[in-house]
């Protein structure tokens, strides 16, 4: 089922009373914002391969995302990845796979249309977010994704953006979960900026 326009559209707030942590990191994420690496299409086809392996056709769709997915854009080095499985809520059908795999379950958040969340460190550093097919947050990623492609205006403004928040968050001794918020305003803008694009809004 796809997800509803009204559910496209509509900004999340971030509830961490609300997240149910499985483990944690075994070490920080990282921080720091470096120069676009034209191998990062290759780690994601990489990961990708051994998601699909793992899973076989639990696996309805994995999408490149976040900022190693835009070629020239500078970003964390860490690959982030959309997996959209069969239901996200039947975690029988992939979390051991996935973990056997190599991706460890760091959290689930079922107030947020029911996401999981793995990371990886080796042979690379990846976010690995599970979604169910009817979850608007893929398609928000994919319409964000496609508007720094198509828009250098807003890829600079992002670019600014993940910087200043990178430097604010290590000068704070803050972590991802701060990084994420510093940009928040930012992401949302130029989501709205694609949404008038595409004429789902005014």
């Amino acid at each position: 089922m796809a997800p509803q326009l009204a559910d496209i559209l509509q900004d999340s707030v971030f509830r961490p009373e609300l997240v149910q942590r499985i483990t944690f990191r075994s070490a920080p994420a990282a921080l720091e914002v470096v120069p676009y690496n034209p191998t990062w299409p290759n780690l994601f086809a990489a990961s990708k391969e051994q998601i699909t392996t793992a899973l076989g056709d639990v696996a309805v769709a994995i999408h490149h995302t976040g900022s190693t997915s835009v070629p020239g854009l500078p970003a964390k080095d860490t690959i982030d990845i959309d997996l959209v499985v069969r239901d996200a809520t039947n975690e029988a059908e992939y979390v051991d796979k996935l973990e056997n795999a190599g991706f460890k379950f760091l959290l689930r958040e079922p107030h947020w249309h029911e996401h999981r969340f793995f990371y990886a460190y080796v042979p690379h550093a990846v976010n690995l977010h599970v979604w169910s097919p009817d979850s608007p947050e893929v398609e928000r990623h994919l319409i964000f994704r496609q508007r720094l492609l198509d828009c250098p205006e807003d890829k600079a403004m992002y670019l600014r953006a993940k910087e200043l928040a990178a430097s604010q968050t290590r000068e704070h001794s803050g972590n991802l979960q701060d990084y994420n918020l510093l940009k928040e305003d930012t992401i949302r803008q130029i989501l709205r900026n694609a949404f008038r694009a595409l004429g789902y809004i005014e």
